[in-house]
Parts: structure tokens; C-alpha cells; sequence
């Protein structure tokens, strides 16, 4: 690959601006077009043609129509429609399918022709940056809010970040592609999934960088999201993604349903991950029927249907004033499984013994089933809930001050919940406990993450930064939370040195440990010779949240890293609902 920017001058009737290319290889490049907005504009498009077909992707617009392979139309998205004057907007894509610079035809933004008869070059950084440092994907206007808290100062784009990460859950998607897909390297996938009577279990999201659908992560993330749109709407709508964020967690929820085959029998788990890893290609070409398990009376697993429970009981209240059928069946289906749960128990990773090996569960199901009573009792305010709550408490002694939040460990996410819900002392004071310890106390790196596991750091980070916003909304120690969560964040987009989350920022990963963007376009072959490439993933997903660094803030771009590299769907909930949080602060 060459690195280096080369600028060519462009002009649009008196006003220069220029066709900035970052990255050129054998198969196209990825740069920019910059240009000057010397007065305000509200609502903007641009069109770009080239000489040959070519595969573009432009995710600061969005696509208006495509002709020919070879012209394409951009409409402005709705949080970056205002540029503000005597600044630069950078519209950043890739180009794939074998095309060049100089296959770009022409340009006109606002219907005003850009000239490129005649382009000159200069070049800066040309020696090759061993660091593979890429391009801002963010608009380089400055934000037109004040922000309240001091430490959001705007320098992050949060509505680009929260658009990024929906398209990363667009790309982990199993399935037949709706035909609004936004992520062209990906099609139809795994649509002979079923189970063992036949049932239909197409649909549900991939797990990581490979393509088994493990049911008890999918439910965390997917409960992670809704609470977050839940609380966040606003800045979701400002971002103009609600309606996307919306169908991010229906992918999630459509596949529970279908999952939970009668009210004693749910799917946890779709394909043998043994047999995933050892594979290393692309979802659409794999043909070979896989396993499905589930758990019953005889093979109870109350953690994994509890946790779907909470997911459903969330995202029914996210759907309530937008589809009161679909919400009120969320319901019916969250309260069938939490007590299924509570009826019969067990650890689903005992009743689903392939899932042991991968996502095991560690703190038992005592904190699931007190996770989907809380959920159950925020969506219904069914008294008969918090009374279960409080007789799990007492059962599995969830009183405890946990260490962390994520997919396995819901006690914090309860207390906190509780807090909010309730009111009660006893659930305040267990909140700030743990975000007392997390903000305070809790391993930092030099340079301020918070650092509780080394298997995706930034995971764990983002989860408890969206926890402690919630407990700031619950009114404890508010600036102090919001301002960590805020740290934990920009760290993640920038204020490390450099970006963990792909396309987005200064030199973000190019090497995620991920199957389907290591894979050549189709139809070339993808194989474990993509995997054993030094180059960068041939497809840039976009939005997803690496592993990221160690305790000392060390990290290398490399696809055989999984611990650092790695991506997975639930490494982007807590981070992506946090990520909502701030730009809800930064509205107010």
C-alpha cells in the first residue's frame, strides 16, 4: 500500500478546492474532497463520476442514486446539513474495483461543476507513515453548540460516532438483507438456519469477527442499546439515526421472537463455534448446515433467557409509541421467558455445553434474573416485580460491590436501574458505590482508561461509562460520572493519540481480527491467505470498537491479535449508548 497524501486542486468557479487521496493499492484509494464553505449552507449534495465502474463509499452523505456504477448522487445526512462559514468540509469515501485517482470524471457540489481539466499535484508525508496513519472521517467544522460540561468540548463529532457504529451492527447482520442495506460488501447469509424440528432461525446478528450467533451477548448488547435509545432519543434524532437505531435492535429482537419457539423453549445458540474458527471466509459462502441448541425444562438456562427477557421487556418500551403491537408482543414473549426463567434454573452454558468454551456463564444467572425483573418493572410498574427483585437480592446476594458490567456480570446494571426506577436509598448508595470504585479506585492506564480486563479493554471501559451516566441521571455525583464517561470516550476517538474505532479519526485500526471485511470483493477467493495478509481488511467497517490497547497503553494494528483487535457486537452497546449520552450533554 502507499500512504502519503497527495492533493490535486480542484476548482469550483472562483473557490479552490481539492481532491485529497490518503491511501492508494492495487485496488483503488481512499481520500477526500475538501471544500472551503466560505458562507453558511443549510442542505448540501454532491455528485462524483468516474471514467470506469467503480464501488464507492461515502458515509458522511447519503446516496441519492447510483447510474451506471460510475455517477453518484450524495444528499447531505441530517446532523451535518449546516456547514458553517470559513470553515472546510471534508467529504471523505473509498473507492474500490480497480479504480484510480485519475478515474475520477468530475465533481460538482450544490450543482456548482468542480474543473479538473487540469489537476496539479503536490505532495505531503510522502514517505510511507509506518504507523498506516488514515484520514478524519468527521466534518471539520467546529461544533455550533456550547456544551454544558466543560469537558465535552466538542471536538468529537458524537452524532458521526453513533452513525458509525450502527453501520458496524449493519455489517454483522445474518440473514436476508433488507433492500435499504447500507453495507455493499455484505449480502444474504446462513438462510438454511433452523431448528432441529425445522424452525426458522435466519436473522440474528454475528457474534465478533466470526459467524456463530451466540444468543446471551446478542441479548446483553441488544439491552445495552435499547436503554440507551430509551434514554437518549434526543440525541439520536439530532444525529438523525433514531429511525436506523431503531432497526439496529429490531434485527436483535425479530430473532428472539422467532428463537423462542413455545414458552419453555428458547434458541441460544446457532452454529458450532469450534467449526466457525476453523474456517476463515466469507458468510455468504458458507453452505454447510449448522447446529442449533436450545434450552427447555430439562435443559434450563436462566441467564440466557432472563437477559433476553430484559432485552425484549427494554425495547418494548423504546417501541411503545412507535408500534404498539410490535411492543405489546416484546412484552408478551419478555414475561413468557422471565418466567420460564425463575421456574426452572440453571447456567445455559451448563444446558449449552459448545457455548462454555466461548461465552461461559461466570456469575451464574442470580443477576440475570433480578436484571429482567427490573427491566419487566420499568416497562409494566407491576408492583409484583420489584418484589422479585428484592427476593433475588436477598437470594443471590446481589448487595455486593461488582467489579465490573458487561454481558456476564448485570449486578451493577440492577442496582443502578433500581436506583432510577425506585428512588430507594439502599439502590443509590450501591450505585455510587461502584461508580465511586470505577471512577476513583479502578486500574487506570497512563493515559486515564479505565482498565478492568485486558480481553477488549475498551469494552469494558464504554460499558461502565454508560452505567455511571446512568447513575449521573439518577442525580449521584452527576458532573463527576459525566465527565469520566466523557474521558473513557475521547480517549477511545482520539485523546489516546490515536482512534480505536474504525473509520473514524486519526490512524484508526485497518486490521481488525474480522472474516468478512479481510475478504477481496467478490468474487475472488477468501481464505486463510486473507487472514495471513499484512495488508489492511480490503473492507472498511466502519464503526466498529476494537479489543484496543493494554494496561500501559500499547497496542499494534495486527489481525492475529484477537485480544486487542478483535471486534465483536457487544463491545460497541455500552460504548455506543455512551456515546449518546454525550452528545444528549452536549445539546443541553
Amino acid at each position: 500500500m502507499k500512504c502519503g497524501i497527495v492533493l490535486f486542486t480542484l476548482v469550483i468557479g472562483v473557490i479552490q478546492a481539492k481532491l485529497r487521496v490518503d491511501q492508494v493499492w492495487p485496488g483503488g484509494f481512499q481520500g477526500a474532497i475538501e471544500i472551503p464553505i466560505s458562507n453558511q449552507v443549510i442542505g448540501w449534495n454532491i455528485e462524483i463520476q468516474f471514467h470506469k465502474k467503480a464501488r464507492l463509499d461515502a458515509w458522511l452523505g447519503i446516496l441519492r442514486s447510483e447510474t451506471d456504477g460510475k455517477i453518484f448522487l450524495y444528499d447531505n445526512q441530517p446532523w451535518n446539513e449546516k456547514l458553517d462559514a470559513n470553515t472546510v468540509f471534508s467529504f471523505e469515501f473509498t473507492v474500490n474495483d480497480g479504480v484510480t485517482p485519475s478515474d475520477v470524471k468530475s465533481i460538482s457540489f450544490k450543482g456548482q461543476p468542480v474543473n479538473i481539466d487540469s489537476l496539479s499535484s503536490s505532495t505531503t508525508g510522502s514517505t510511507p507513515n509506518p504507523t498506516g496513519s488514515t484520514p478524519t472521517f468527521q466534518s471539520t467544522s467546529a461544533s455550533s453548540t456550547t456544551p454544558l460540561v466543560a469537558v465535552i468540548d466538542g471536538k468529537y463529532n458524537y452524532g458521526a460516532v453513533l452513525q458509525a457504529s450502527l453501520l458496524f451492527y449493519e455489517a454483522q447482520r445474518a440473514g436476508k438483507l433488507p433492500a435499504n442495506n447500507r453495507i455493499r460488501w455484505r449480502g444474504n447469509s446462513m438462510l438454511m438456519d433452523k431448528g432441529e424440528n425445522g424452525e426458522d432461525l435466519t436473522g440474528g446478528y454475528f457474534d465478533a469477527g466470526d459467524y456463530v450467533k451466540f444468543g446471551f451477548p446478542m441479548a446483553s448488547f441488544t439491552t445495552l442499546l435499547a436503554w440507551g435509545a430509551i434514554e437518549y432519543k434526543d440525541a439520536y434524532e439530532k444525529a438523525g439515526e433514531f429511525n436506523a437505531m431503531l432497526q439496529a435492535i429490531r434485527w436483535s429482537t425479530d430473532y428472539f421472537i422467532k428463537a423462542h419457539v413455545s414458552e419453555r423453549e428458547f434458541y441460544g445458540q446457532v452454529g458450532d463455534g469450534h467449526a466457525d474458527h476453523a474456517s476463515w471466509s466469507r458468510p455468504e459462502d458458507w453452505t454447510a448446515a449448522r447446529p442449533a441448541w436450545k434450552v427447555t425444562t430439562q435443559k434450563p438456562g436462566t441467564d440466557l433467557v432472563c437477559e433476553t427477557a430484559a432485552a425484549l421487556a427494554a425495547t418494548s418500551i423504546l417501541f411503545r409509541s412507535v408500534d404498539a403491537a410490535y411492543s405489546s408482543e416484546l412484552l408478551t414473549h419478555a414475561q413468557q421467558l422471565y418466567k420460564f426463567g425463575n421456574e426452572y434454573r440453571g447456567k445455559y452454558s451448563d444446558s449449552i455445553p459448545n457455548a462454555a468454551e466461548f461465552y461461559r456463564s461466570w456469575s451464574g444467572f442470580g443477576d440475570e434474573l433480578a436484571w429482567a425483573a427490573a427491566w419487566l418493572l420499568r416497562a409494566t410498574g407491576d408492583a409484583s416485580y420489584e418484589a422479585d427483585v428484592e427476593r433475588h437480592y436477598r437470594e443471590f446476594g446481589l448487595d455486593k460491590r461488582p467489579n465490573e458490567f458487561g454481558w456476564d456480570e448485570k449486578t451493577a446494571g440492577v442496582q443502578i436501574l433500581m436506583a432510577k426506577i425506585t428512588t430507594k436509598q439502599v439502590y443509590r448508595q450501591q450505585a455510587e458505590t461502584f461508580c465511586n470504585y470505577i471512577v476513583r479506585q479502578a486500574p487506570k492506564s497512563l493515559k486515564g482508561l479505565v482498565f478492568l480486563s485486558q480481553w477488549g479493554a475498551l469494552r469494558h471501559a464504554g460499558n461502565v461509562a454508560f452505567v455511571c451516566l446512568q447513575a449521573a441521571e439518577a442525580g449521584i455525583n452527576s458532573q463527576e460520572y459525566i465527565d469520566f464517561a466523557a474521558r473513557q470516550i475521547n480517549y477511545m476517538l482520539g485523546d489516546s493519540g490515536r482512534s480505536y474505532v474504525i473509520g473514524f479519526g486519526q490512524n484508526f485500526p485497518q486490521r481488525p481480527h474480522h472474516r468478512s471485511s479481510s475478504c477481496p470483493s467478490r468474487p475472488a477467493v477468501c481464505d486463510w491467505n486473507a487472514y495471513n495478509s499484512p495488508q489492511p481488511n480490503p473492507q472498511l467497517l466502519i464503526g466498529a470498537l476494537v479489543g484496543g490497547p493494554d494496561q500501559n497503553d500499547s497496542y499494534e494494528d495486527r489481525r492475529d491479535d484477537y485480544i486487542k483487535n478483535e471486534v465483536a457486537t457487544d463491545y460497541n452497546g455500552g460504548f455506543q449508548s455512551a456515546v449518546a449520552g454525550l452528545l444528549h450533554y452536549q445539546m443541553k
